[in-house]
């Protein structure tokens, strides 16, 4: 019910395996010991991130880009001009990169997943395409468009497709504009059109799609952002187009990568899943926000459970650096909590340092082997059938500083699921009651810590009651 997804930077990725094994790999040849990592994790899909064709305008932008040098230098101290690439949000065509093995690798690649029953995840940018884009400059209307005295006042808001002619930059509408990118005209049916075509024949080299800023693309956003400049859009994108995939494919799967609160409206409209930043916000705060992750985790049950969570992503800080002594019992938390479960690539190994995606070549970080197989033990716990079709409620902990830790109850009619959380840098003695203890023996409760292998000689249970001892910044689940 709740899918685990390894999200991996397809580019660096091969880039590594290559110079591991010190021969072209690409997406036909991946090694097996991949495909059993996979496999020993029990993820249930891999998302490749960034495999369509690149964008040459995009590649000039970003290798000449002051402020993206900046950033790549800080991840690795020397720089060469082939270790620049395209934005993979910046689409020139949605066909399979030719480098990475083209589209008849990425099918062997889907195929090879498959026999190991894990499924193929891909990106969907519905807000913009490349600046050289296939579709230009035979359908401009296919975009935005700015006129000369609108670009004149904001040169950095267009692009001048041809002489004398401005199409708008993709954007967001509280940040300034992607200049390697054209904003799509969602209010005119033929852009909707040809959108929804690409997405057809996405759908038919993958299982899921990741769909980048789909919030850009509601009705509401969108004529907020662009009605002055491109008309007015009367219907909303999303609802039409899921139908219509699913009608092909019933079991494709749509993930919305989604902000302002907008989740809820985008599952309204078909998507099986969204982002859930505001869990992200909490859990990455410092202190962390017990408050306000607490009550984020009392939302109704139709609403969470088609809630994507993450603690890294490719656009965010990694975990071990951001979340910092707290990443352990975080780790605990996301995976305890109901939803789809977003790892990203080297979270398992605490790696520290964020890869700017025009970056091809990854600086070499430590392993962290101890998280690394915490994770693989909450990657079994996630399979449990309680974590995988329970609800969840908060538990009324008896502690001093409710202001640090905080638990929760994961049920079904037959299994249960305390998680404990303390993010606090001093041990807590944890107390409470449930009702579920009734006819339970100390005996039947499983124990997982974050510190340590077992928990027993710091719980005690009597009369319907556990009473934990956890040591600072320590998270213990107990199933039964």
């Amino acid at each position: 019910m709740f899918p685990l997804v390894y999200e991996i930077n397809t580019r660096v990725w091969l880039k590594k395996l290559s110079k591991t094994h010190n021969y072209p790999i690409t997406l036909g040849n991946i090694p097996d010991e991949e495909f059993t990592f996979f496999s020993s994790c029990s993820f249930d899909f891999v998302w490749l991130m960034g495999v369509w064709e690149p964008s040459q305008y995009s590649n000039a932008i970003a290798t000449s880009h002051p402020g993206l040098r900046t950033s790549i230098l800080e991840h690795i101290s020397q720089v060469q001009p082939d270790d620049i690439a395209s934005s993979p949000y910046s689409i020139n065509s949605y066909t399979v990169n030719t480098s990475l093995g083209g589209k008849d690798e990425l099918l062997v690649f889907r195929q090879k997943l498959s026999s190991y029953g894990i499924k193929l995840m891909l990106d969907f940018v519905p807000n913009h395409l490349a600046l050289d884009n296939e579709w230009l400059p035979d359908h401009p209307e296919f975009f935005i468009p700015v006129s000369k005295d609108e670009q004149s006042d904001d040169p950095e808001s267009a692009f001048e497709y041809i002489q004398g002619q401005y199409l708008a930059h993709g954007k967001d509408p509280y940040f300034a504009p992607w200049t390697d990118t054209l904003q799509l005209n969602y209010a005119k049916a033929e852009t909707r059109r040809m959108m929804t075509d690409n997405l057809l024949s996405i759908s038919s080299q993958c299982d899921a799609v990741r769909c980048e800023g789909a919030m850009l693309i509601l009705k509401s956003v969108f004529n907020t952002t662009w009605s002055s400049l491109g008309g007015t859009m009367k219907n909303e994108f999303w609802a039409d187009t899921i139908a219509e995939i699913k009608q092909l494919y019933p079991d494709f799967l749509f993930l919305a990568e989604s902000y302002w609160n907008k989740e809820w409206g985008l599952q309204q409209q078909g998507f099986d899943f969204t982002y859930d930043k505001p869990f992200y916000d909490y859990i990455c705060s410092s202190p962390i926000n017990v408050d306000e992750l607490s009550g984020h985790l009392n939302a109704q049950w139709d609403y969470q459970k088609h809630l994507c969570r993450f603690l890294e992503n490719h656009d965010e800080a990694r975990a071990a650096e951001r979340i910092g002594i707290n990443n352990n019992v975080a780790a605990l938390v996301l995976l305890g909590t109901p939803g789809m479960h977003l790892i990203h690539q080297d979270q398992m190994d605490g790696f520290r340092k964020k890869i700017p995606v025009q970056l091809y070549r990854q600086a070499p970080e430590p392993s962290d082997k101890e998280l690394a197989e915490l994770y693989k033990k909450l990657f079994i716990l996630q399979k449990n059938p309680v974590f995988q079709e329970g609800n969840i409620e908060l538990l009324d902990l008896n502690t001093t500083d409710h202001s640090s830790c905080f638990g929760f109850h994961r049920y079904t009619t037959e299994k249960h699921a305390f998680v404990l959380a303390n993010f606090s840098a001093t041990g807590l003695a944890i107390e409470f009651q449930h009702p579920s203890l009734e006819k339970v023996v100390i005996g039947q409760l499983n124990i997982l810590s974050t510190n340590a292998e077992h928990k027993q000689i710091d719980l005690l249970y009597t009369d319907q009651m556990i009473r934990v001892n956890l040591v600072p910044h320590e998270g213990v689940v107990i199933t039964f």
